[in-house]
């Protein structure tokens, strides 16, 4: 690992359990596609491969994005906010960026009534894409 990006590493600053935030951006359109979560091994699996992988809060797990459903995410660009504690990756999504079939994960505009829109594009059958095999 080079000195420059030991310095990245040791700027980011984890929380006590070890995880910083990612938010994931559509490296051309700047849409917010997902927001998860990386601990230093997923961050150095990501600088090192250049597709995105985050560490799953619910499975405990390292989770490689696209892995199950081919939906992967390809590293252009990596910010750091002013407190070290937040990462945006500008990356190049294939397919769809959530597990529930859209473009984002942000799909539900919250109306004046508190109803949900959806505005966002289906862009694959999650069904199809986590069946179990």
């Amino acid at each position: 690992m080079t000195t420059e990006m030991q310095s990245f590493l040791d700027a980011v600053k984890f929380d006590k359990d070890g995880l910083v935030p990612a938010i994931a951006q559509d490296a051309e359109t700047g849409k917010v596609l997902m927001l998860a979560y990386m601990n230093r091994e997923s961050l150095e699996i990501t600088l090192k491969e250049r597709k995105m992988c985050y560490w799953s809060r619910s499975r405990k797990e390292l989770w490689r994005k696209g892995a199950t459903s081919g939906n992967t995410q390809e590293v252009k660009e990596i910010l750091i906010d002013c407190d070290g504690d937040a990462l945006v990756f500008k990356i190049t999504q294939t397919g769809g960026a959530c597990h529930t079939g859209y473009e984002s994960c942000f799909f539900r505009k919250v109306e004046d009534d508190g109803s949900f829109e959806i505005v966002d594009k289906l862009m694959f059958d999650a069904e199809e894409a986590y069946r179990k095999k």
